[in-house]
């Protein structure tokens, strides 16, 4: 299983949103790194819903559920999405702040990429935030 990261600005698809639908796409992706590693995700991989814009935080946790396909908002035909569903949200969110300030996590490319919308996470780094979190 791979771990990963996907943002979301929290007035367009909120955290809350996505656990009352359960099972949702997220589509409107359209950097290519971001694609590539949208299809590099395998069903029972996890992600870390995070609020950006406003928040600036870790809030859940979500599961792929179905791996790339193409994305019906993409006129171009270039671009796909996955399937995720809500798993839990995080006991206590983990904020951006908290993220550059603990030195093990200075690599992490939601610091060194924070642009991108979709990034890998690496297993120390997911086990060290979920402890944050209270998980």
């Amino acid at each position: 299983m791979a771990y990963w990261l996907v943002k979301s600005e929290p007035f367009k698809w909120s955290w809350e949103q996505q656990v009352e639908k359960g099972v949702e796409h997220w589509d409107g992706v359209r950097n290519y790194q971001a694609s590539n590693n949208m299809k590099a995700m395998k069903i029972g991989d996890k992600a870390f819903f995070y609020h950006s814009n406003k928040g600036l935080e870790i809030v859940g946790i979500v599961e792929v559920v179905k791996e790339y396909y193409p994305d019906h908002t993409d006129p171009t035909e270039r671009f796909g999405m996955v399937d995720f569903k809500a798993v839990k949200a995080m006991p206590n969110p983990v904020t951006l702040k908290q993220i550059k300030a603990t030195p093990a996590l200075s690599d992490m490319a939601l610091v060194k990429q924070s642009r991108l919308s979709v990034s890998p996470v690496r297993d120390d780094e997911w086990d060290l935030i979920c402890d944050m979190s209270g998980l």
